[in-house]
C-alpha cells in the first residue's frame, strides 16, 4: 500500500468507473433520470428550501462553505425521488450533489475585485454533503451483502482511529515514452484507481510504440483529500450475552477528519461498500472486505441522545407526575435491587449514583465531575455483585468488569500496532467505553496496586491521559465507578482497625464519594428472615416474574435517561449554609479522635468529601426532578455518608485504649507465649499459632488483640492475605 493513496492501484483496459468499489450501482429510476435534470433539482432544493421562511441551507451553505449537513427527511419531503435515488445509489448521486451545492455557493457569493481590478468569481473549495435522518438505525449483525452501494445507518462506539492519511482523488499519469499526459479518477472511500494497460498515443514514424503498462505515477501533481479510517464497534449494551462484540472500519475524510476520538458514542450515516485488502492473494477478487463510507456523523455522547426528544409527551407527563409525588425517593431505592434483601442505605447509594449530580464548568475551565463513586466493602455472600450487575442491567450505559481479568490498559486505554500499516492507534478500555455512564468493577481489592494506580486521573479529573508510542492526547471517562471489595483477610474482622481491613491506599479511597462496610453478622432472627426471603424468591422466580422485573428496569432506565438530560440541581442557600457547617464539625470530630486514638483515619475526610456531599443532595434532588437541593437533600445527603464514610473511617478500634488491668495482663502474657514460640524472621500460619496457644488454655479472643497489638507496634507483619505471620522484632 502506497503512502500517498489509500488502496491498491488496478491497471485495466476498462474505462473508469463511477463506483464505490463493489455491487451493481445502477437501477432503472436511476438509468432513466438524466444527471443535469437531477443536478438541477439538487440546486433548486438548496436554493428555494423554505421552511418557517428561512433559506435553511442557502443561509448554512454561506455560513460553512465546507460542507452542508442535509436532513433526509427535508429532502424526502421536496422530492422523494432524490431520496429514492440517493438511498439505492449513493456512490453515484452524492457527487452531483456536491457538484449542485458547489454551483450554488458560487452563485451566492458576490464577484470580488482581481489582480488586474477586474472583477472575479471568488475562488471555491469542494463541499462536502453531510446527510442525517431520524430513520431507526441498522444492528451492524444484519448488515449482509443485500446493503452493498446502499444507505445505511448504524451506531456503535469508536474504538479505535488512525493517523490523517492523504488519500488521491484524481491521479496524474505520464507515459513513460512519448510523455503523453493522462488524468484518471481515483474511486471514494477506501477504492484505488483504475489505470489502463496501454497508451493510446499514435506512434510517428521512425517513434516507437508505447510498451504495455507505460503510465507512471506523478504523485506531486495529483489532487488529495484527508482520509482517516475508524473503528466502530457496538454498543455494550446491544451485545447479546455470550457473544463477542462485532465491528466495522468506517472511512471518514475531509471535513469529518480528526472530529471523532475513541470512546465516542456514534450514529453513522454511510454507503456500505467493499475493498480488496493489499495482504490478500493475487486474483482473490471475489472475497472482499467490507466497511462503511461515512457520509454523515452524530455524536450520541452527550444528553442530545437522550435529551427530551427522545421521549413520548405520554412518558414525559407521567415522569413529571412521578418526580412531584412526595414518596417518589422512597419508591425508587425500593426498585433498586428488589431481589436483595434489606441493605436499604446501599440501595439509597446506588440510587444516588445512578442519578447522579450536576457537572459543572467553571469561568477559568476547570471541570468539576457530577458522577458518584461508590466502594462496597466486606465479607462475601452480601450481595456486593448482585448491586454491580444490577447496575450495570439498568445504567443507560454501562461497562461490567473484574478486577482480576482487567489490566491497566484494558481499564484505561492501550495504543495497538496495526498489523498492515504498522502504525499506532489508540484503543479505549473499559472506562473510555463506559463514558456517560457507569463502569462496576468487582473485586477491586484483587487488582494489582499499579493497575489501580492507572484509574485515579479517570476518577477524579474524568479524563485519561495517554503518551505511548508517539501519541499524546486526552480522551475523556465521565463515568461513575462502582466498585466491591473484600478485606484482605477475605472477611471483615471486627478485632482488626480499619487500617487493616480496608487495605487499599488513601489516594483511592478518597476519590469514592461513598464507602460501605458490609458486614456478613450471625442474629438468629435476621437469618430467619433472609433464609425465608431467599426461599421466597427462588420460588416464585418464574416467566412472569422475570418479565415484570424487565419492564420495572425498563421503566427505572428510562426515568434516570430523562432526569439526568432534562435535570441539573444546585443546592439552595440555606442548603449550602447547613452542609458548610456541618462540614466543620465533621473535620473537628476526625481530628478529636486523631487526638484521641494517636493515629489519623483509614479514610481521609477532605475538601473531596465535602464535594461529594454536595453530588449526593444534587442526586437525591434529580430523582425528584427539582432543580434546587433543598436542606431536606442535605440532610439525607450527610446521613448517608455518615453511615457509610464516616462509619468505615471510625472502624475498628485501639486495643491500647480502654483495657482493665487483667484484660492487659493477659495480652502481656499471650505477647510472651507469641515471641518464645516464634524466633525473629520466623514464620508461622496464623491459624497454627492460634491453635497452639488455646491448647495451652488461653483465650482465642485474647491471642487476637495481642497480635493486632504487636502488628501496630511494627513487631509483626502479615503475609499471604493474612494468614501467615512474619516475627520482625
Amino acid at each position: 500500500m502506497s503512502g500517498w493513496d489509500e488502496g491498491p492501484v488496478y491497471y485495466s483496459d476498462q474505462a473508469a468507473v463511477l463506483g464505490d468499489g463493489g455491487g451493481d450501482n445502477t437501477n432503472s429510476a436511476a438509468a432513466t433520470a438524466s444527471r443535469d435534470s437531477v443536478r438541477s433539482l439538487f440546486k433548486e432544493f438548496i436554493r428555494g428550501f423554505k421552511p418557517n421562511n428561512v433559506f435553511r441551507y442557502r443561509e448554512s451553505l454561506l455560513q460553512n462553505p465546507r460542507s452542508l449537513q442535509i436532513d433526509m427527511e427535508d429532502l424526502d419531503g421536496f422530492n422523494s425521488d432524490l431520496t429514492a435515488f440517493i438511498r439505492s445509489s449513493p456512490a453515484d448521486y452524492l457527487p452531483l450533489f456536491e457538484s449542485a451545492a458547489e454551483e450554488v455557493l458560487v452563485s451566492l457569493r458576490s464577484k470580488v475585485p482581481g489582480e488586474t481590478g477586474e472583477m472575479e468569481e471568488p475562488d471555491v473549495l469542494p463541499v462536502q454533503i453531510l446527510l442525517t435522518s431520524k430513520e431507526d438505525h441498522v444492528s451492524m449483525r444484519y448488515l449482509g451483502a443485500q446493503y452493498i452501494s446502499k444507505l445505511v445507518k448504524i451506531s456503535g462506539i469508536t474504538i479505535s482511529a488512525s493517523r490523517i492519511k492523504a488519500k488521491s482523488i484524481r491521479l496524474k499519469l505520464v507515459c513513460k515514452n512519448c510523455k503523453n499526459v493522462k488524468e484518471v479518477p481515483c474511486r471514494p472511500g477506501l477504492g484505488g484507481a483504475i489505470i489502463p494497460r496501454s497508451c493510446h498515443h499514435v506512434p510517428q514514424p521512425g517513434e516507437e510504440p508505447c510498451p504495455l503498462d507505460p503510465w507512471i505515477v506523478i504523485p506531486d501533481e495529483s489532487k488529495y483529500v484527508d482520509l482517516q479510517t475508524l473503528k466502530l464497534q457496538e454498543n455494550p449494551e446491544d451485545v447479546p450475552t455470550g457473544e463477542l462484540p462485532r465491528n466495522i472500519l468506517l472511512s471518514v475524510d475531509r471535513s469529518l477528519v480528526q472530529s471523532i476520538v475513541p470512546g465516542t458514542r456514534l450514529t453513522v450515516m454511510g454507503i456500505y461498500s467493499t475493498f480488496q485488502p493489499s495482504t490478500s492473494q493475487r486474483g482473490a477478487v471475489a472475497i472482499r472486505q467490507s466497511y462503511i463510507r461515512v457520509v454523515g456523523i452524530e455524536e450520541t455522547n452527550e444528553a442530545s441522545s437522550r435529551g427530551a426528544g427522545s421521549f413520548t409527551s405520554e412518558e414525559v407527563e407521567e415522569f413529571k407526575k412521578f418526580g412531584s409525588e412526595p414518596d417518589a425517593y422512597k419508591r425508587i431505592y425500593s426498585k433498586i435491587a428488589p431481589s436483595i434483601f434489606g441493605h436499604d442505605d446501599v440501595k439509597k447509594a446506588v440510587a444516588c449514583l445512578l442519578f447522579g449530580g450536576s457537572r459543572k464548568i467553571l469561568p477559568d475551565g476547570v471541570k468539576l465531575r457530577g458522577d458518584i463513586n461508590v466502594l462496597l466493602l466486606g465479607d462475601p455472600s452480601t450481595a456486593k455483585s448482585q448491586f454491580l450487575k444490577f447496575v450495570e442491567k439498568t445504567a443507560p450505559i454501562s461497562v461490567y468488569t473484574s478486577g482480576k481479568g482487567s489490566s491497566a490498559a484494558g481499564l484505561t486505554a492501550s495504543v495497538i500496532r496495526d498489523s498492515k500499516s504498522r502504525e499506532f492507534y489508540l484503543e479505549g478500555g473499559a472506562m473510555v467505553l463506559a463514558d456517560g455512564g457507569v463502569v462496576c468493577i468487582d473485586e477491586f481489592d484483587k487488582m494489582r496496586p499499579e493497575d489501580r494506580v492507572a484509574i485515579h486521573e479517570a476518577m477524579e479529573q474524568q479524563t485519561i491521559s495517554i503518551a505511548k508510542a508517539g501519541i499524546t492526547t486526552v480522551l475523556n471517562s465521565r463515568t461513575s465507578v462502582l466498585a466491591a471489595a473484600n478485606p484482605p483477610s477475605g472477611h471483615y474482622d471486627d478485632l482488626k482497625t480499619a487500617q487493616d481491613n480496608i487495605d487499599l491506599q488513601t489516594t483511592i479511597l478518597s476519590r469514592f464519594d461513598l464507602i460501605f462496610i458490609v458486614k456478613d453478622t450471625t442474629v438468629y432472627s435476621q437469618d430467619k428472615i433472609i433464609a425465608g426471603h431467599i426461599i421466597k424468591v427462588h420460588a416464585s422466580a418464574n416467566v412472569n416474574s422475570s418479565e415484570t422485573s424487565s419492564k420495572e428496569e425498563n421503566w427505572l432506565k428510562r426515568y434516570i435517561q430523562y432526569c439526568r438530560a432534562e435535570c441539573r440541581p444546585r443546592l439552595s442557600e440555606t442548603a449550602s449554609t447547613l452542609l458548610q457547617n456541618s462540614y466543620v464539625s465533621i473535620r473537628q470530630g476526625m481530628r478529636q479522635q486523631a487526638n484521641d486514638t494517636g493515629e489519623a483515619a483509614a479514610i481521609p475526610i477532605t475538601v473531596r468529601q465535602l464535594e461529594a456531599i454536595i453530588r449526593l443532595s444534587e442526586g437525591l434532588a434529580k430523582m425528584k426532578l427539582s432543580h434546587v437541593a433543598t436542606e431536606d437533600d442535605v440532610k439525607e445527603a450527610i446521613r448517608l455518608f455518615t453511615v457509610s464514610t464516616m462509619d468505615a473511617a471510625k472502624s475498628g478500634m485501639n486495643y491500647e485504649m480502654n483495657l482493665t488491668p487483667e484484660m492487659a495482663s493477659e495480652i502481656k502474657q499471650a505477647e510472651t507465649h507469641i515471641k518464645r514460640r516464634m524466633g525473629i524472621g520466623n514464620h508461622i500460619s496464623e491459624r497454627k499459632l492460634i491453635d497452639e496457644l488455646t491448647r495451652r488454655g488461653m483465650n482465642e479472643s485474647i491471642v487476637r488483640r495481642a497480635l493486632i497489638i504487636m502488628h501496630q507496634r511494627d513487631e509483626i507483619e502479615y503475609k499471604r492475605e493474612g494468614r501467615t505471620i512474619f516475627r520482625k522484632a
